[in-house]
């Protein structure tokens, strides 16, 4: 059998090792024993669809998208429809009534067709993290585009949202080229494009040190939606009030950062926002819970370690 060699695969190295079995330990303001993060990833508008120029048909909503991709989806593209028109809004009533700070992963072009979430995030001072130019799948685009949609993404943002993004998220993964593109853009505080830690950590690439501050999918309301997720608003309650819960009593020697996953257009639904709003009461009545943006993480991570 043959050998693989890792070190002659294209791209960033892996590291199966991180903080390993003793940990890191980690100060958090207020001594937090558990950071909240909250994300809405901002889609609405950016998505794959042929009304918006694409070869094929978004999914990822409520039922089984039945057209074929040669023809425009009309009831795909009203659900998207109903996450920018009444989804955000429902969350944006949610976060200013709990005064709770959030992150945004906003795609350009989401953000460019719905001005008013742009000035929204501005006035709330939402953390803008860059979910791309569009909500594409960078690995098919060649280097160079990848390149062009990063600058692009990055302009938009700064004209929509009166600030340039300094964090950024790829749909569903990175590409080869991504975090080597993002170094040398340059304005990135960190990146959110790994799933394996609980902790932000340090990279280099081409020699350069590059923060990243670890996503993650357990807690995303895209499992009201797939297969063998959540089954109702109350399992979503249950699954974030345990994981709170558990990370505040390990948080007394091994504090960590608990990341919550939404998009308007499903968490936007009566039923399922109450659920969220009940546990972000839950956790502002919680002590030593420090519920912050990604920038926040980031900053406080580059200034203390």
């Amino acid at each position: 059998m043959q050998k693989i060699n890792e070190l002659d695969i294209p791209g960033p190295k892996r590291d199966y090792i991180g903080y390993g079995r003793s940990g890191f330990s980690v100060n958090w303001p207020n001594d937090a024993r558990v950071v909240l993060n909250v994300v809405v990833n901002y889609e609405e508008g950016s998505e794959q669809m042929k009304s918006l120029g694409d070869i094929e048909n978004e999914g990822f909503v409520e039922f089984p998208n039945s057209i074929p991709n040669n023809m425009r989806d009309l009831a795909v593209e009203s659900v998207y429809e109903y996450g920018s028109r009444v989804g955000i809004w429902r969350l944006q009533r949610l976060f200013d009534d709990l005064d709770i700070p959030i992150t945004v992963f906003g795609c350009a072009l989401a953000l460019e067709r719905n001005p008013e979430v742009g000035s929204w995030i501005k006035e709330a001072g939402h953390d803008v993290c860059s979910h791309g130019w569009r909500w594409e799948k960078v690995w098919n685009l060649t280097r160079e585009q990848e390149k062009e949609h990063i600058s692009w993404a990055v302009k938009s943002i700064e004209k929509t949202c009166g600030i340039a993004p300094q964090g950024w998220y790829c749909r569903y993964g990175p590409s080869i080229h991504t975090r080597e593109l993002l170094v040398e853009h340059g304005g990135f505080v960190y990146d959110s494009d790994a799933y394996n830690d609980e902790l932000p950590y340090y990279t280099k690439v081409n020699g350069i040190k590059h923060l990243i501050v670890p996503y993650s999918q357990t807690l995303n309301d895209g499992k009201f939606i797939r297969p063998q997720g959540y089954g109702g608003p109350a399992d979503f309650l249950d699954s974030l009030k345990r994981t709170l819960d558990y990370m505040w009593e390990e948080g007394e020697t091994h504090p960590k950062i608990m990341s919550i996953g939404l998009h308007p257009r499903i968490i936007g639904q009566p039923s399922r926002i109450s659920a969220l709003r009940e546990f972000l009461e839950y956790a502002k009545q919680k002590e030593e819970v420090w519920i912050a943006r990604r920038l926040d993480i980031a900053k406080h991570w580059l200034g203390h370690y």
